[in-house]
């Protein structure tokens, strides 16, 4: 093997729970340094030799730093990589702060291995960690609050938002911006075009979400352990209320979480050097990174061929198929996050290997940007105990805008660029096929999907559309005027897919009628 070939040695987690008997509110910092310390010990060398050859420090983007305008209401590090550095003795070359979206950690891996295989770096720490639990009790308490203010200074290479695609004007305008709301959007799509009620619709999430409990409860770091039966899931209740249908709480990502995860890669040659015994590496073996275009200019909004074709690129260029995995971890912020691939992999809510190895981000937790590096750290530890197989994790971000597919195993293998240019070239020909976007639009138009907004009272007090003209099937995207009682009404109590209404230019975006 070459010298220069990447190889993952360490991974580590650290969490904690508001109920936990040792609970002690810590930090982002904090709680990402603590992974990093586990990931550095992970690796069965020095720890201390092994943080002071650490050339590149990259960090996923906290969500207090993922909005324009986000502030955060405690604090936060000037330099957070660098702030982890000092707390574990590392002072690296490169500091990294990067772009939004759930596909960092994943993407992070790719990239560092590439810079490990072309002699740019030896050894990357990678690492993440919310603390929104801990901010959460500590701005509803009335004790002191602590400051977590750090001016560390030094290199940053901060990447910035990278949100183009998440937030366009049309989006904007009619106020549709939150996860929440576009994710649902996709799924009314993929329900109508499976032909599926509601009710049965709201069966089926609950049937894929059901195991992904069942993992989470015997995961020492998961926010939620506990197990939920599918009837559970399905069903609304004051602890299961509608979010945006067709979401209940339970099916939606948690995010109030303290969680932090890492993982440490190295070259093989750096790795001998330390002494990192040769059980503790695992290597990438196949890879991919593709992006989808804005919501409304998608070709099917119930599917990504962007998450399909990263999952499949990333399988050959490992020269496996989906059955030779032992492994699987799926991002899960909502089921249709799942769905995109499991429709086109034909994987199964039930299949025996299961979709996740943390327990999916509704019950395992959503710590921000960072849920995958949890994931890569599980599979890890996974594939070590089973020598010789294989993991998939696939990280998503944004409303599946972006996915970053990983396939690990403890084999060897030399390090293999993947041809992703050639890949989203087939994403982007699929979209070209789309309906395209009306910008202004007035008359009657086709409800293509929709969702209805919900209260903490279980009342709904908005709804969005996306309705198609008859003419040209452009899309246009609208909401209903809060005051219209009667048209909410009947989106929440009725399923209006299929159904013509009439939307109209408002002074910012359009507003949809019944008629």
């Amino acid at each position: 093997m070459s010298d220069r070939t990447p190889v993952l040695v360490g991974v580590g987690q650290s969490s904690e729970r508001l109920d936990d008997p040792g609970y002690r509110g810590l930090s982002p910092v904090d709680l990402g340094a603590g992974a990093a310390r586990a990931a550095l010990t992970d690796a069965g060398a020095d720890p201390a030799d092994l943080a002071a050859r650490i050339d590149l420090i990259a960090a996923v983007r906290q969500f207090e730093m993922s909005a324009p305008g986000a502030e955060a209401p405690l604090g936060r590090s000037d330099n957070y990589p660098r702030s982890i550095g000092t707390r574990i003795g590392a002072d690296p070359r490169r500091a990294v702060l990067e772009v939004v979206g759930g596909q960092s950690p994943q993407h992070l891996v790719t990239e560092a291995a590439a810079a490990i295989a072309a002699g740019e770096i030896d050894v990357a720490l990678l690492v993440g960690a919310e603390a929104m639990s801990t901010v959460r009790r500590l701005l509803s308490s009335e004790a002191d609050r602590p400051d977590w203010t750090e001016h560390v200074g030094g290199q940053l290479e901060d990447r910035g938002l990278g949100l183009e695609s998440f937030i366009v004007p049309e989006q904007v305008e009619n106020d549709v911006l939150t996860p929440v709301l576009q994710y649902a959007l996709c799924e009314h799509a993929r329900r109508a075009r499976l032909g599926l009620s509601r009710e049965d619709h709201r069966r089926e999430m609950a049937e894929l979400f059901a195991p992904l409990s069942e993992v989470a409860a015997k995961n020492p770091h998961a926010a939620a352990p506990t197990a939920r039966s599918v009837d559970e899931l399905a069903t609304p209740s004051s602890d299961n209320r509608p979010i945006a249908d067709p979401y209940l709480r339970h099916l939606v990502a948690r995010e109030q979480v303290n969680q932090g995860a890492a993982v440490v890669l190295a070259s093989a040659g750096t790795a001998r050097e330390l002494g990192v015994p040769d059980d503790r590496w695992v290597h990438l073996h196949g890879h991919a990174d593709l992006v989808e275009p804005p919501l409304l200019d998608r070709a099917d909004l119930g599917a990504s061929p962007a998450a399909a074709t990263a999952v499949r690129r990333a399988l050959d260029l490992a020269g496996i198929g989906v059955d030779d995995l032992t492994t699987i971890d799926l991002y899960s912020c909502f089921p249709i996050a799942v769905r995109v691939v499991t429709d086109e992999l034909g994987l199964a809510a039930d299949d025996p290997r299961g979709l996740t190895v943390t327990g999916g981000l509704p019950f395992f937790g959503g710590p921000g940007n960072d849920y995958s590096m949890h994931a890569i750290a599980d599979t890890v530890t996974a594939l070590r105990a089973r020598p010789g197989t294989f993991g998939l994790v696939g990280a998503n971000g944004g409303a599946i805008h972006k996915y970053s597919a990983g396939v690990y195993s403890t084999r060897p293998t030399p390090w293999r660029p993947g041809d992703d240019a050639a890949a989203q070239a087939e994403v982007d020909a699929v979209h070209a096929q789309g309906p395209g976007q009306a910008r202004r639009a007035e008359g009657a138009v086709t409800v293509e999907t929709y969702t209805v907004e919900y209260g903490r009272d279980g009342r709904p007090y908005g709804a969005v559309v996306v309705g198609r003209l008859p003419d040209d099937g452009r899309r246009v995207l609208a909401r209903v005027d809060p005051d219209d009682a009667a048209t909410l009404e009947a989106f929440a109590t009725t399923d209006p897919i299929g159904r013509s209404v009439h939307v109209r230019p408002a002074e910012k975006g359009h507003r949809v009628t019944l008629t």
